[in-house]
């Protein structure tokens, strides 16, 4: 007869901060969450503005068709995230989080200005679209390794025992970059006339966010790098070969973990993009809403979104990561065709306001807390590239092919299937949460471990994540 599991004790308690180390944390917490911000405000004020901007790039009469286009080249940017986190998640478990964090930044800034710049088609005829094409594949790369080097740097950046919290304000600045970028749009909208937008006024926001950039850029400058890769490099010295950190071969050690990433991702990734950038679009063209209505209800539904996952994230501290999980994919799986179906009957703000919320509560189980999860299941020496690699072609597969799945349907006239599309994905990832143990006290570092220095250094956090699993 098997010996019982044995569940592996919480991290021992460590001495209470100093005031240094609490600034030092609110500065990571900052830095680590402006930055991701602005990186993802320049990935979804695309989709924001592509109804005002696809008819230049797009010849043709029929709007389904131009957004495919649109939306085509929004897919194919995820197609370089799995390419971006394995360059810039194998630089961050090399160099560091922070010199990742910078290079991230810096590179969406470039795309984005690219875009703000492209020719349109009466202009230059389709050169315009490849420039967007060029800038999209850009800011696939940039975001690829961003979201591995964030998550990973305010998972590890946080104090032990609150890393759901820390971890949480990811979507939080994701969610504000798209708010922000919603709220230009509701400023030009206000401001300039219909046929202004479509003409010039989207380039403004592409503006506006190589100009954050170079903020941010300087902000990122000035973080200190975590403890737990700093304790993985002085852990190393010249015994080993540091050419391993965030290698595939030491990926390869742990591919269990990278499939769980990818099957906990699936269901997360096509409901959030379901419910966030495709949200406005299905407003207007389903449900017949205006475009400022839509805009406004997408607007007021993130930013309650947005408060709600440090809460989240501070639960699942106390009572652990699964039950969030579990709820949400049950909550998606079950939800989404009723909550699709009347959204796309809605007539009044409120209406389509409480239905989009209600939808983004339940996705919340998961935004809150999957970054902190995904960390938890890797040793530092291979962290980043971990979170990175099979979180990108998850994506790529199905988060970043969420909205041009969901207009092909809507072409054919089979809108309603890619309701049961999003809760097929949701099954798959509830099955995933209900056989993975919780990963809530795995320890990240060595200090959170115990562990003797002198011992091989990814023995602690191997046991712990192994233990977890």
């Amino acid at each position: 007869m098997p010996p019982p599991a044995v569940t592996p004790p919480p991290p021992p308690a460590a001495p209470p901060p100093s005031r240094d180390e609490r600034g030092a944390r609110r500065l990571a917490l900052v830095g680590g969450s402006l930055g991701n911000l602005v990186e993802w405000y320049d990935w979804f004020v695309y989709a924001s503005f592509a109804t005002y901007f696809a008819d230049s790039f797009f010849p043709g009469d029929n709007p389904t068709t131009q957004l495919m286009n649109t939306a085509g080249i929004f897919a194919v940017g995820f197609l370089m995230r799995p390419v971006g986190g394995w360059v810039l998640g194998r630089a961050a478990d090399r160099h560091g989080r922070k010199s990742a964090l910078t290079l991230t930044v810096t590179m969406m800034s470039a795309a984005a200005l690219l875009i703000a710049v492209a020719p349109t088609y009466d202009r230059a005829g389709y050169l315009g679209a490849l420039v967007l094409l060029l800038a999209r594949l850009l800011q696939g790369l940039s975001i690829g390794g961003e979201y591995a080097a964030s998550a990973t740097y305010l998972t590890e950046a946080s104090a032990p025992g609150r890393r759901g919290l820390g971890s949480s304000f990811q979507y939080v600045s994701m969610t504000c970059g798209q708010l922000l970028g919603l709220g230009i749009l509701i400023t030009l909208q206000h401001t300039l006339t219909t046929i202004q937008l479509e003409d010039w006024g989207w380039r403004i926001p592409f503006l506006v966010g190589a100009l954050f950039a170079v903020v941010v850029f300087w902000l990122r400058r000035r973080l200190r790098e975590t403890d737990a890769f700093e304790e993985e490099v002085a852990a190393a010295g010249e015994a080993r070969d540091t050419r391993a950190r965030g290698s595939l071969k030491a990926l390869w050690e742990h591919r269990r973990q990278a499939g769980l990433v990818m099957a906990l991702t699936l269901g997360g990734t096509v409901a959030y993009y379901t419910y966030t950038t495709y949200l406005t679009k299905y407003l207007v063209g389903s449900a017949g809403l205006p475009k400022t209505t839509a805009t406004l209800v997408s607007f007021t539904a993130l930013a309650l979104f947005a408060v709600l996952q440090p809460f989240a994230g501070m639960l699942s501290d106390r009572i652990g990561r699964r039950p969030l999980l579990v709820t949400f994919a049950v909550g998606c799986t079950v939800g989404t065709y009723p909550i699709m179906t009347a959204l796309g009957s809605v007539s009044s703000y409120w209406s389509a306001l409480g239905l989009s919320l209600t939808a983004l509560v339940i996705v919340t189980g998961y935004t809150s807390i999957n970054a902190a999860v995904k960390a938890e299941l890797f040793p530092t020496r291979v962290r980043a590239l971990g979170v990175a690699l099979p979180y990108a072609v998850a994506n790529a597969l199905f988060g970043g092919t969420a909205e041009y799945v969901a207009l092909w349907f809507k072409s054919r006239g089979h809108e309603t299937t890619f309701f049961w599309y999003v809760s097929g994905c949701a099954l798959i990832s509830l099955v995933t949460y209900v056989l993975m143990p919780d990963t809530r006290t795995v320890a990240l570092g060595r200090a959170e471990a115990g562990a003797d220095p002198s011992d091989d250094r990814d023995r602690p956090a191997r046991a712990a994540a192994d233990a977890a699993r």
